[in-house]
């Protein structure tokens, strides 16, 4: 089976499917989740400053064509939390 790549909706960086968040705007309910679900898809790098971007940029929505909840974020920086806490003890 050839790899899955997708492509990192703030920095633009491509890489395998499994590096990245994923958010869904399910179908036909229109409800933006994470992971799973059945609709478009936008990926985003696990990383502070492609979430930033996202945020401050509208980038989620746009590129879902939806309204991202605040939630959605706050969910998206507390998974961020601790890898990055991690980088910080480590370096």
């Amino acid at each position: 089976m050839k790899p899955n790549y997708r492509r990192c909706i703030s920095c633009r960086k491509v890489g395998l499917k499994q590096d990245f968040w994923r958010i869904v705007r399910v179908f036909p309910s229109g409800k933006v989740q994470l992971d799973e679900g059945m609709g478009r898809s936008a990926y985003i790098c696990p990383q502070a400053t492609c979430l930033q971007a996202a945020n401050k940029k509208n980038r989620l929505g746009r590129s879902l064509q939806a309204s991202v909840p605040e939630t959605l974020y706050q969910t998206l920086w507390q998974r961020l939390a601790p890898s990055h806490h991690q980088n910080q003890i480590s370096g």
